[in-house]
């Protein structure tokens, strides 16, 4: 299973009949831009469970079907940052010393 990104919508009007009248949308997982069936309605800007393989294709309604990837989740709450070690403050640099001649 992956987490991803709903970037957008995917229209693609001429299509092989399996494909039904499924919906489509582009995915991000990590960097990359895939394109996902929408197994449960997902709008841009949530954070989706997409799985891929011969689940994929059981998720989006038969194992015959032409998919690779289908979402098949929203998360409710999801905080792509949590867990990541934050940034190390840098030291700020010493004041200069203000020295006198003796």
């Amino acid at each position: 299973m992956l987490i991803c990104k709903v970037v957008k919508p995917l229209v693609s009007t001429n299509r092989i009949p399996d494909f039904e009248h499924k919906h489509l949308q582009v995915v991000l997982d990590g960097s990359t831009q895939k394109v996902a069936v929408d197994a449960v309605g997902c709008i841009p800007g949530d954070w989706v469970i997409c799985v891929g393989s011969s689940a994929a294709r059981e998720a989006a309604g038969s194992k015959s079907y032409p998919s690779d990837l289908t979402i098949v989740g929203i998360i409710d709450h999801w905080d792509p940052d949590a867990g990541k070690p934050s940034p190390t403050p840098t030291a700020a640099p010493a004041p200069p010393t203000q020295g006198g001649s003796a």
